[in-house]
């Protein structure tokens, strides 16, 4: 009874993922009128990857599900990407999209992702789909293309957390990344692991991916644990060890503890 019920409610929870995962990010953006401390390398990473799942989709025929969440994400991942583009920051660090991550520190061929204006994101976009898509009709029906093609795809994807780790790592501070996206991307993670290992038509890639994006999502969490959500700007945050934590709750009880 158990797994008929769950047959059901992962699907649907997939599909829907996208609007649960990052519907809160946008609305976030949206209302402060910034997107400071949110790396742009996220709708990067996820509209290449929901892309190529879904050319990935015409040669591997995997559960209709996963596809309808890539199409699904396409659109919010576009959405995202305006919202942040429209409330850059409007100080000269604005042209990095993501200036706290080491990432941003290392030069990039024609300052990729890294330009002021709006287009040439969205020309790169139509590009990369329009080169895929030629790609698709020569060899798309090639086994080992398209074995390469989701590898890449759910790769791609599975690095997803990596350059808001680095972020976080280097301003010792989570702000800007929303708890709620970090908890949807943990439960989901959780879900997909039980989806994967249970549906009929999940290939390897889907697997070994999944697993990998979980274990980062989960340092995701302890940087949350160590860090909190706090100001990175106003000086650099350091983590206070618990025990000594515990100690000045013990002496100075009507403090609050500034970290």
């Amino acid at each position: 009874m158990l797994a008929v019920a769950f047959s059901y409610v992962a699907p649907i929870f997939i599909i829907t993922s996208p609007l649960t995962s990052y519907a809160d990010q946008i609305r976030s953006i949206h209302k402060n009128k910034s997107s400071r401390g949110f790396s742009l390398d996220t709708p990067l990473i996820m509209l290449v990857a929901s892309i190529l799942r879904c050319f990935y989709w015409l040669g591997s025929t995997f559960e209709t599900s996963l596809l309808i969440q890539s199409l699904i994400m396409i659109v919010v991942q576009l959405l995202l990407l305006k919202v942040a583009l429209d409330h850059r920051p409007s100080d000269n660090a604005a042209s990095a999209p993501f200036h706290h991550a080491s990432v941003s520190a290392i030069e990039r061929p024609y300052n990729f992702w890294q330009w002021r204006s709006q287009k040439p994101y969205w020309d790169f976009l139509i590009y990369f789909f329009l080169t895929f898509s030629c790609l698709q009709l020569l060899v798309g029906s090639n086994q080992t293309y398209i074995n390469i093609q989701g590898y890449l795809a759910l790769g791609i994807e599975a690095i997803l957390p990596i350059p808001q780790a680095i972020q976080n790592y280097k301003s010792k501070s989570c702000h800007g990344f929303r708890l709620s996206v970090l908890g949807s991307w943990i439960i989901g993670d959780v879900m997909k692991q039980i989806f994967f290992y249970t549906a009929e038509h999940i290939s390897i890639q889907f697997k070994v991916c999944a697993l990998f994006q979980m274990c980062v999502d989960l340092f995701l969490g302890f940087q949350f644990f160590m860090y909190g959500n706090g100001e990175a700007e106003k000086g650099v945050l350091k983590p206070i060890p618990l025990s000594e934590k515990l100690e000045l709750e013990g002496t100075v009880n009507s403090q609050t503890i500034v970290r």
